[in-house]
């Protein structure tokens, strides 16, 4: 069960640091043995935190948070996506025929990635394509929007809090305190 967290700067003058999302993620150390990831945008607006516990992709390459070629969409994600291949082949599929841009995979089996590359290709609505049990934030720098989002059930928690000029947001509460 691996953690996420984050937060958004909803003033300027409130500057998202990475000592403040390290704090949050520490509060979930017991949700990710295997790793823990923190990523702060240069304006220090948007921070996005993990805990990993390893069980899709195991290699390096797929520590989180996660980010494009050029880091214009982050991901931190708690879950599974169960039909993670179909939807890589989708994707592959599409570059082989010349649809998409081609790119190179980060990882082999990461379903972080695929839902990174899901989101490039069909934006927010490739959330209809997931099967499975999830929570995660999509950061997209381009379009200034943080996407908070779950699976059709809520199988995955996912907090969230506005307060003092931020949102912030974990998949345990006292991630929040």
């Amino acid at each position: 069960m691996c953690g996420i967290a984050g937060a958004l700067s909803l003033q300027d003058s409130f500057e998202i640091t990475p000592s403040f999302m390290n704090r949050m993620n520490e509060t979930m150390i017991h949700r990710g043995p295997d790793g823990k990831g923190v990523w702060v945008s240069k304006d220090r607006q948007v921070g996005l935190a993990h805990r990993r516990l390893s069980i899709i992709d195991l290699s390096a390459s797929a520590a989180q948070p996660m980010c494009n070629a050029d880091q214009s969409v982050v991901i931190t994600f708690n879950g599974e996506i169960y039909n993670h291949q179909e939807i890589r082949a989708e994707i592959q599929k599409l570059m082989d025929e010349n649809q998409i841009a081609k790119f190179c995979w980060q990882t082999d089996h990461s379903d972080t990635e695929v839902i990174l590359r899901a989101y490039e290709i069909w934006g927010i609505e490739c959330i209809e394509k997931f099967r499975g049990m999830f929570a995660f934030a999509i950061w997209d720098a381009k379009q200034k929007a943080l996407y908070l989002v779950r699976d059709r059930i809520g199988i995955k928690p996912l907090y969230f809090s506005n307060y003092k000029g931020r949102l912030t947001f974990a998949s345990e509460i006292k991630a929040l305190l």
